[in-house]
C-alpha cells in the first residue's frame, strides 16, 4: 500500500528579495516538468529569479533523497517532477525617497515566497 501512493518532498525559501510578478515568470514555465528538464531551463536562463528557484528545486530534491533514505526506501531522482510550484507575496519593505518641495515619496521593496514540491510519477 505505501507503494502506491506518490511520495513527495517540499521545499520553500521565505522573503526571497524579488517581486512575485518576476518570480512566477519563470516558475510558470517548470510547473509539471521533470527535475531534469526544469533544472536545465532553470541553469540557463537569463532572469535572476531562475538561481533563487533553482536553489529551492534542489533542496526539495535534497529532501525527497533524504526522506527515501531514512525511511528505508529508495527514489528515483529522474523519476521525480515538479508537481507544485507557487510564489507567493512575502512581507513588503517599505521605503521613502525624497520628492519635490520637501516631501517624500513611498517605494515598496517587495519580496516573495517560493514553494516547490517535487512528487515521483506514477505508473512507469
Amino acid at each position: 500500500m505505501a507503494d502506491t501512493q506518490a511520495r513527495e518532498a517540499r521545499a520553500t525559501q521565505r522573503s526571497a528579495r524579488q517581486s512575485p510578478y518576476k518570480m512566477r515568470l519563470v516558475i510558470d514555465e517548470i510547473r509539471g516538468k521533470s527535475v531534469n528538464e526544469a533544472l536545465a531551463y532553470l541553469q540557463f536562463s537569463k532572469k535572476h529569479a531562475a538561481k533563487q528557484i533553482e536553489k529551492v528545486l534542489r533542496s526539495a530534491v535534497a529532501n525527497a533523497e533524504n526522506a527515501a533514505r531514512t525511511g528505508s526506501g529508495s527514489i528515483d531522482v529522474d523519476e521525480l517532477y515538479v508537481k507544485h510550484a507557487v510564489v507567493n507575496e512575502g512581507p513588503k519593505l517599505k521605503r521613502f525617497t525624497p520628492a519635490a518641495m520637501g516631501r517624500a515619496t513611498p517605494i515598496q521593496k517587495r519580496t516573495s515566497h517560493v514553494e516547490i514540491v517535487v512528487a515521483e510519477r506514477e505508473g512507469r
